[in-house]
């Protein structure tokens, strides 16, 4: 059972990099196989929504860590192993590429030496502490004791085979044995990603969250922060079904956007039972997470900032009707219309999404005056992210405090910046 959620939220919260940025992926991933890698970017495209699950791979990685694991196998074992069990699979252009008497033989001799490694990985003594990989270490170990595979066993790691022993083996380990293979190939990857996962944990001090049921509705981050930041300022938030939604006020510059990628990025990681840059945090199990944080006008189908921000809200209000507990946020709802039009559709959908009791919602607003019309509602509650003056010279705490902001500074920047003055003269004094 996988986590409902979309690209949109995937772009927004940088999950994966691109040519111009990192992604929170390049954070976990120090994987050593290229299966690992991309069974780490399966799960970040697939979180959980099932609390046996997310805290049975939570277990799996802090016992990892609590072990300071290492990764086993030798990554040039492993990229000998899968190239030579890709022989002779059809290739982009159609072709099938035929391995020569050396390829199969340092394909055959490099399955046998990892095969020796994962049994002795298997019965050795730290995999049995981990209770939650008890069932796949039995499955495992009971596939290398199946008679089939009772060759491999007989010969020693390294040792020279003969022409004859090698042809034997080749049938065996590409032909008629392949999918245990290919079974061991998928648990090395699932080890890769638990300890490169299980190595951030403990470099960087991040804490497993406490996975809840869903009824539990209760919310709660402290000491939460980017990971990509080098000086962060963390945040705390508790949320619940008295308090399920968020109304966060501030000027730019002040933080806002950062703190919501903070918080959605510890919401969506938690589900994968991975451990999240914050000092505690403990969450119900949602069905999904939708984000908006920087929507893009679909110039395809013609659509205006502002109608994609009513789609956008649509599709939300269609999956909360399904009876989905979910996880929402809207960076400046309706920033693509008027003041007036946006002030009016704030209040009207916050309004609409309180009433949603499974579900929690953050709300970043401008406009401030919507506020008085939110208190209406006793499950909203109100968060600013503060500007000091000192002097003419705005200061940011990034820090949450409760309340709506009355911060009025914006001219004092542009006056700052001699913006008027410029226009004015021609030049800046």
């Amino acid at each position: 059972m996988f986590l409902q959620t979309d690209e949109q939220t995937i772009d927004d919260l940088r999950l994966f990099p691109k040519r111009d940025q990192p992604g929170i992926m390049d954070i976990y991933n120090h994987t050593y196989t290229r299966g690992g890698e991309a069974l780490m970017q399966e799960m970040f495209h697939h979180p959980l929504c099932d609390q046996e699950a997310i805290a049975e791979r939570a277990g799996i990685i802090a016992a990892f860590t609590a072990m300071n694991a290492r990764f086993p196998f030798e990554g040039a074992v492993l990229d000998m192993v899968e190239k030579y069990l890709l022989h002779g699979e059809e290739e982009a252009d159609g072709h099938k590429h035929a391995p020569g008497e050396k390829e199969i033989a340092g394909g055959v001799s490099a399955v046998i030496e990892l095969l020796h490694k994962v049994r002795d990985f298997v019965t050795g003594e730290g995999l049995p502490r981990i209770p939650q990989l008890e069932k796949e270490r039995k499955k495992i170990t009971d596939l290398l004791r199946h008679p089939a595979l009772a060759p491999v066993f007989q010969d020693q790691p390294r040792n020279k085979l003969s022409f004859a022993a090698v042809t034997a083996y080749d049938v065996l380990i590409r032909a008629r044995e392949k999918d245990k293979v290919l079974a061991v190939l998928q648990f090395i990857y699932q080890v890769d990603v638990f300890i490169s996962v299980a190595h951030v944990a403990t470099k960087r001090q991040f804490v497993f969250p406490v996975a809840l049921p869903r009824e539990s509705g209760r919310l709660r981050i402290e000491g939460v922060y980017h990971p990509e930041l080098k000086q962060p300022v963390p945040n705390s938030l508790t949320m619940d079904r008295d308090k399920n939604v968020l109304f966060l006020t501030g000027a730019n510059m002040a933080g806002k956007s950062t703190f919501l990628r903070s918080f959605s990025t510890a919401v969506y990681i938690a589900h994968m039972g991975f451990p999240v840059a914050a000092s505690y945090m403990e969450f119900p199990v949602l069905d999904g997470i939708y984000t908006t944080i920087n929507l893009p006008d679909n110039l395809g189908i013609g659509a205006s900032h502002f109608y994609a921000e009513v789609l956008r809200v649509k599709k939300i209000a269609t999956t909360l009707n399904d009876g989905k507990a979910l996880f929402v946020l809207f960076d400046e709802l309706f920033r693509g219309t008027n003041v007036k039009d946006a002030h009016e559709g704030t209040v009207a959908i916050t309004h609409a999404f309180a009433d949603n009791r499974d579900s929690m919602f953050i709300i970043s607003s401008h406009i401030v005056e919507a506020g008085d019309a939110l208190r209406q509602k006793p499950n909203i509650g109100f968060c600013y992210l503060p500007t000091r003056m000192n002097g003419n010279v705005p200061e940011y705490t990034y820090k949450l405090e409760e309340g709506i902001t009355d911060d009025r500074h914006g001219m004092i920047i542009i006056r700052n910046e001699g913006i008027l003055e410029t226009l004015k003269n021609g030049k800046k004094d």
